[in-house]
């Protein structure tokens, strides 16, 4: 088993992949972080809910995919802005608005993880995780 160098970034491709297949849940090892995430994207309606389970290692996040009512999928694309390698941090007014507004970018504030919405209504700037439309 090798050591992921970032969680974040296998975490967005299980959920591409298995929206690309059709499933209807996965199962991933857990992280706050990643719980975190999975959270915001329950909230804002591109999964259908989400799970903790506990085990004797390090839990597991069990996510429930949404799609729409002939099967398409409900997130078009999930794609990893910040890596490890090149950092990405935004000020409150230069946060990315993804596809006007029809999107959403994750950012990661002193406050915690939020949708772009919530960081420019708290004028929070900080790390883009991610854009998911």
């Amino acid at each position: 088993m090798s050591a992921l160098t970032d969680p974040i970034a296998d975490l967005l491709t299980r959920i591409r992949n298995a929206q690309r297949a059709n499933h209807d849940q996965l199962e991933l090892p857990g992280s706050k972080v990643k719980l975190e995430i999975v959270k915001i994207l329950a909230q804002e309606r591109y999964v259908k809910g989400y799970e903790w389970k506990d085990d004797d290692k390090q839990g597991k996040i069990i996510v429930y995919l949404k799609y729409g009512p002939r099967r398409e999928r409900v997130i078009t694309n999930i794609k990893r802005v910040s890596k490890p390698g090149i950092r990405v941090y935004k000020k409150t007014t230069e946060l990315p608005r993804v596809l006007n507004g029809m999107g959403m970018a994750i950012i990661s504030t002193p406050k915690g993880l939020m949708p772009d919405r919530e960081a420019r209504r708290q004028h929070l700037g900080g790390e883009v995780i991610c854009t998911v439309w």
